[in-house]
């Protein structure tokens, strides 16, 4: 869908050769294919060695940021999915999440936020469709700030249900239109976008940093990744890379 009439000011393109793939595969079977709250399933230490073999392979895929991958070792995937797919959490698979939403595959989620850090040291991201809330749980273990914005409230119920407790205090979780961003909380070092548009709204671009990047797939059947570094008041740099497939980007809030 369209995300709007909004134009990119002042962006100079430049070319990637980073190979990114994120399809979204089905679930082997139809049990758990849409979320029904926080997954209550414990897989014990088989988890523990889960996701150390997902962070091994996720440096075979090329994420070669320390900080990114520790990051996704200390956050339980399995606990961000239905009970009925926790057993798949760490297979570098996109998983029905309910409301015809998904968690996208962990190469992806790594490689986003591995994309908008770039060696550096983000204070405050904002991440705009929270989902289940687990890109935004991995995210609060390199930054000091989180914000992140969910339309759907089904949704934001479930990431406010998974985030609870003392390891996620540094997350603010929003039910809003993620298309606007969160302009009182402005500016931000980093921005993802886990939804695609056929642009990236102006109202984020605005909410940028300078210096800093925003991340997020573009496009409608063809859709491609997008790294855009504000370089000045009304400048940007942006970057093209591999074909992506994302959930479309829609404005407004759903109850």
């Amino acid at each position: 869908m369209s995300a709007g009439s909004n134009a990119l000011h002042g962006i100079t393109p430049a070319n990637s050769n980073t190979r990114v793939s994120a399809a979204v595969l089905p679930p082997r079977n139809s049990a758990g294919a849409g979320a029904t709250g926080r997954s209550v399933g414990n897989l014990g230490l088989n988890s523990d060695r889960m996701r150390a073999a997902m962070v091994q392979r996720l440096g075979g895929q090329g994420i070669t940021d320390e900080a990114v991958l520790r990051a996704m070792n200390e956050v339980p995937r399995h606990r961000f999915v239905d009970e009925a797919l926790a057993s798949r959490a760490y297979e570098d698979a996109a998983l029905p999440i309910g409301f015809g939403q998904t968690i996208s595959q962990p190469w992806v989620v790594a490689h986003m936020i591995a994309l908008g850090m770039a060696d550096k040291a983000p204070r405050r991201v904002l991440e705009v469709g929270a989902g289940c809330g687990y890109q935004a749980a991995v995210l609060s273990r390199l930054v000091r700030e989180v914000h992140a914005i969910e339309r759907m409230r089904g949704l934001y119920d479930l990431a406010r249900a998974n985030l609870a407790g003392p390891m996620y205090r540094n997350i603010r979780l929003v039910y809003g239109d993620g298309m606007a961003g969160l302009p009182k909380a402005a500016p931000f070092d980093m921005i993802i976008v886990a939804a695609a548009g056929l642009s990236i709204p102006d109202a984020l671009l605005q909410q940028l940093a300078r210096g800093g990047r925003l991340v997020a797939p573009e496009g409608g059947a063809q859709q491609r990744l997008v790294v855009i570094e504000r370089t000045g008041p009304q400048q940007w740099r942006r970057q093209e890379l591999d074909a992506v497939r994302f959930v479309p980007l829609k404005p407004g809030i759903q109850s």
